[in-house]
């Protein structure tokens, strides 16, 4: 059975006393680990919480199970929060933390989140709006240096561990969800919800084994130590530390979980002899290599440097590359709603590009008008798509569903928005997404969302948002305004009155101002002649 709570608990058996994660001074093994997850299952089995319906009683964006939402900076707390709600046949929710008030609302809404687990440095804003939050019945708090208080009625996430039993799962189904918020092209983040099985195949196990007694056997060889350097709540992170768990690695976290720390990054990788790094594009690369420059730190257990969710420059590759000659950088190409679907391997023998890769299986590249497949060698610039392991659908939300997922000529495929070619060998050339979704280090910004912040402003007439290039960032967030006739706001105050309404990296980080904004017939933003208008005033 291909569940992940029993894959774990599989692998757990096989291996008891390997160690299975590291945060800090704390060393777990898979036994422990083990124990730690069944007692958190067992808190949340004891507040009500599991699934009520199984899958055949279900539409495909329904779940019929709990949701858990998990509001943690990384740590070991993160990844037992995933593994104990599996263990209660619940779905662990991804939370944002640098979401203000009204954005964790409508994530707590919208994913009809039961329960709570979060640092105490976050209880400040729970108190806020808790009372906004009728669907919470469980709150629980992990402790943290921020000294915050218990909150009310609350429980603490350590002492309650200690209270509950090491219970073992029961009920556990290969149909179980597996839910993952993410960015789209417009509107606020929607939740691609996944069957374990397809998930496990699609994203969280890359190895061709295909029955379970293989993926043990693989398991008991032991793997990688990896250190995942982007936050848990991004699947670029606990994607990578379940697919070195379903390898019977162990998982390292950096000391700092609140930001990237590049002297701690590397001070850890040389503790703990990590094999492999995981990164967000150059927004993670930069200050890496930057601090890695600096001589100071022994790197020589790396060999591996995974990089996905951002590009990683062919420049900045070849730095690492001339840093550490014998490393291998993995560029990793996929999405929520596709899993895993193409990759680009550079070695010191082998040219560091950008945007190339080779695709998985079950990959291919649709037409414009999704009428067949995009001919390698042909010019022609298609929708990257997978077919085979999907997931469901968006969580609530039937119509979004059937526009990504659609049925062309019997067959099921997700297309999430990736334009991309095939070159005559074979190879995939990406060219990213024609959608106004801005990736800006590794974090999805929609670009309607900012739009409607910023003309809450009494002086903007109207205002279309774009991504630009940006050295480190990939892409940073600009805004082209048009104010209203006789007002002269700065930046800064369109800057700060925004920020009211969205987390800090969702502001623009330049504004061009313009007497008129270009619109199609129909009302909607011309984004393609905003970029244009932008890129003139650099």
């Amino acid at each position: 059975m291909l569940n992940l709570a029993h894959i774990h608990e599989s692998i757990a058996a096989a291996m008891p006393e390997r160690e299975a994660l590291v945060h800090r001074d704390r060393r777990f093994t898979w036994a422990q680990l083990t124990d730690r997850t069944r007692r958190l299952g067992d808190v949340l089995r004891r507040h009500g919480l599991g699934r009520h319906r199984d899958r055949a009683e279900l539409e495909p964006w329904e779940s019929g199970q709990d949701h858990v939402a998990l509001y943690l900076y990384n740590g070991n707390e993160y990844l037992e929060g995933m593994l104990g709600a599996f263990k209660a046949c619940c779905a662990p929710i991804n939370v944002n933390y640098r979401y203000v008030d009204d954005e964790l609302i409508y994530l707590f809404e919208n994913s009809d989140a039961r329960a709570v687990v979060y640092h105490a440095a976050f209880a400040p804003t729970l108190a806020r709006i808790r009372d906004r939050l009728p669907l919470v019945k469980l709150w629980l708090q992990v402790s943290d240096a921020s000294g915050e208080a218990l909150l009310p009625g609350a429980l603490d996430y350590e002492v309650a561990l200690a209270e509950a039993e090491p219970s073992p799962p029961k009920d556990l189904s290969a149909d179980d969800a597996y839910i993952l918020y993410t960015g789209g092209t417009t509107g606020m983040p929607k939740g691609v919800l996944w069957r374990h099985e397809d998930v496990f195949r699609a994203a969280l196990y890359t190895r061709p084994d295909r029955d379970f007694d293989a993926i043990m056997a693989r398991a008991r060889l032991g793997g990688p130590r990896v250190l995942p350097a982007p936050p848990f709540m991004h699947g670029a992170a606990h994607w990578m530390a379940f697919n070195i768990w379903h390898v019977g690695g162990s998982v390292v976290v950096p000391s700092d979980p609140t930001r990237l720390d590049p002297a701690d990054v590397w001070s850890t990788i040389e503790r703990e002899k990590v094999t492999s790094l995981t990164i967000v594009g150059d927004a993670f690369g930069r200050p890496l290599a930057d601090e890695l420059r600096r001589g100071v730190h022994d790197a020589t257990s790396l060999d591996t440097l995974t990089t996905g969710g951002a590009i990683l420059t062919a420049t900045l590759k070849q730095e690492f590359l001339d840093l550490l000659p014998g490393l291998k950088i993995v560029d990793s190409l996929g999405s929520s709603e596709s899993g895993q679907q193409a990759s680009r391997v550079s070695t010191a023998e082998r040219r560091a590009s950008t945007g190339d890769f080779e695709m998985a299986a079950d990959n291919v590249v649709l037409r414009d008008n999704l009428k067949g497949l995009v001919e390698p060698g042909s010019g022609e610039r298609g929708w990257l798509a997978r077919r085979g392991f999907l997931p469901l659908g968006y969580y609530k939300d039937s119509e979004k569903t059937a526009a990504t997922f659609p049925v062309i000529d019997g067959v099921r495929y997700a297309v999430p928005g990736d334009r991309a070619a095939l070159e005559s060998d074979g190879t995939l050339r990406l060219f990213g997404r024609e959608a106004a979704t801005i990736n800006t280090g590794g974090e999805k910004v929609f670009a309607e969302e900012v739009e409607h912040a910023l003309k809450q402003h009494p002086a903007v007439y109207d205002a279309v948002v774009v991504g630009m290039p940006h050295e480190r960032w990939g892409q940073q967030v600009t805004a082209v305004v048009r104010l209203r006739e006789g007002t002269g706001p700065t930046p800064d105050e369109l800057r700060e009155a925004a920020r009211q309404h969205l987390a800090a990296y969702k502001l623009p980080r330049k504004f061009v101002f313009v007497e008129e904004i270009v619109r199609a017939p129909s009302g909607k933003a011309d984004y393609r002649w905003a970029r244009e208008r932008a890129l003139a005033e650099d």
